[in-house]
């Protein structure tokens, strides 16, 4: 199942936390060679995990599957921080949030659908908060999964060339978006909305 949990809820779900910051050490320090932390733990973390962003998580049995992870542009963020030049500038408004730190676990059976459920929760949080578009950073070998996964961003600026290039991207918000991605994801409309209002109480959330 999808779940939304924001960082200060973390401690909630142990296991599910180490997992995936182990799985994100794997993915972004041992196989692409990242210039990232990782701790005495095998964790790995950010100055952006300690704003309490949200994250958007595949939860395998209690196990981390794949995530992303969700923060305002109201506040700090890792493109206005470091890529701003990427952006055409420091981009801020409560309808346009940053995604960050997209991993699928490597002991995913189905990496792909992984993703794919990923994107949808994506395009679910986005219709739930009233968003119009997140923001994200990605390399060059990102563009093909975009394109594959059914949901591409409209590319901002590109730093590089061939597969070291890095790029800024927006992608927008509708309500096709979230239908399509749900198709490919093999899930109905009603399960997404399911687990985007366990997470909120069936409350509409408010945009920070």
């Amino acid at each position: 199942m999808i779940r939304y949990i924001y960082a200060n809820q973390l401690s909630q779900y142990p296991t599910l936390k180490s997992t995936m910051l182990t799985d994100r050490a794997t993915q972004f320090h041992t196989r692409l060679k990242w210039d990232v932390t990782v701790d005495a733990d095998g964790f790995e973390t950010d100055q952006y995990d300690a704003l309490n962003p949200l994250y958007v998580i595949w939860d395998h049995g209690g196990r981390h599957g794949g995530s992303m992870r969700f923060l305002p542009t109201t506040g700090d963020t890792m493109v206005n921080d470091h890529f701003a030049h990427l952006a055409g500038g420091a981009l801020c408004a409560p309808t346009l949030w940053e995604t960050t730190r997209f991993c699928v676990s490597p002991d995913a059976l189905d990496g792909n659908r992984v993703a794919t459920l990923l994107m949808m929760a994506g395009a679910q949080l986005g219709m739930g908060f009233g968003l119009s578009h997140s923001i994200g950073v990605f390399d060059a070998r990102m563009v093909r999964i975009y394109r594959k996964l059914g949901w591409e961003p409209e590319i901002l600026g590109t730093d590089g060339q061939g597969r070291d290039a890095v790029s800024a991207g927006l992608w927008a918000f509708d309500d096709a978006v979230l239908g399509r991605m749900c198709l490919a994801a093999g899930v109905s409309r009603e399960l997404s909305q399911l687990w985007f209002d366990r997470a909120f109480g069936g409350a509409v959330p408010l945009a920070a």
